[in-house]
């Protein structure tokens, strides 16, 4: 393999960081990736070895792309059945949508934790690239705005706006997540309604992305004491379902397996000693790297 070649090939796993962030699907980042590469190699030689820094290309064509994807999203969303939630990963040792090549894992940090992701759809495709781009990967606004075809203060205010989303939308931390998931799981095992609401905030939300594939609540469950009974209902009517501890997105999470195949991946967010959050995943076309 030559230099650059290896250089070339190198770019996949910032690649595929980079878009999975953008679009919060692995499935659409790794076809986004597949098409970058698939222009790069469709250049003429000459023309790639004039390309001086073939990284900047694969990462402007990749932005593009993932933009271009983001734009028909929304109409996709649109005709959607129930909400839609970003796919789930788990750590990096637990992948089993395929022998993984390094290369295509996704670096598990703040940015990929559900909660960050579900306020990026909240962003207009803009914004949600100048923040990733300029925030995450730390690249300046001069090289945002050749990628956006807009300018450096235009990309900045972007970003800006982004950030206000973030914030209005982050709670504090209690730093018990692995606990509260943990006593979480247990009162959902023994179909404690009464546990369950003490560990869920009054003004807590569920939401289930079933993608019209299997059951799940077509729109947010609100309140801890409805949250409590939707789950312990969903425990009852699912029999052999088995509650594990796992990372999802870099965070306590928990995975309910049936007959050893995962039926759904639940993310959290909690504060000041209780869930505020859930994200529960049951699309079976999302949950391809889990058993």
């Amino acid at each position: 393999m030559t230099t650059e070649a290896s250089a070339v090939l190198g770019e996949r796993r910032h690649l595929t960081n980079l878009a999975y962030r953008l679009l919060g699907s692995l499935a659409e980042a790794e076809d986004a990736v597949q098409e970058t590469y698939a222009r790069w190699y469709g250049l003429p030689a000459r023309q790639r070895e004039a390309i001086a820094s073939p990284g900047g290309w694969l990462t402007t064509v990749a932005t593009r792309i993932c933009l271009d994807v983001l734009g028909s999203a929304r109409v996709r969303r649109e005709r959607y059945v129930g909400a839609w939630v970003p796919e789930p990963l788990p750590d990096r040792t637990e992948w089993t949508r395929r022998v993984v090549d390094p290369a295509d894992q996704v670096t598990l940090d703040e940015s990929v934790h559900m909660a960050f992701l579900v306020v990026l759809e909240s962003m207009t495709p803009a914004e949600r690239v100048a923040l990733v781009l300029h925030d995450v990967f730390r690249y300046p606004f001069a090289e945002v705005a050749g990628i956006l075809d807009r300018s450096p203060g235009a990309c900045r205010e972007l970003a800006s706006s982004a950030r206000r989303r973030v914030r209005a939308a982050r709670t504090p931390s209690s730093g018990q997540d692995a606990d509260l998931v943990r006593d979480f799981r247990q009162a959902w095992e023994a179909r404690d309604i009464e546990a369950l609401v003490s560990l869920l905030a009054p003004d807590a939300t569920m939401t289930a992305d079933g993608g019209g594939v299997v059951g799940a609540a077509l729109r947010p469950v609100e309140g801890g004491e409805r949250i409590a009974r939707y789950m312990v209902h969903f425990a009852e009517k699912t029999a052999g379902l088995t509650l594990l501890e796992r990372t999802v997105n870099g965070q306590p999470g928990l995975v309910a397996q049936r007959d050893g195949v995962t039926v759904t991946v639940a993310a959290f967010s909690g504060s000041g000693g209780r869930v505020t959050r859930i994200w529960a995943v049951r699309n079976p076309e999302k949950l391809g790297s889990w058993v």
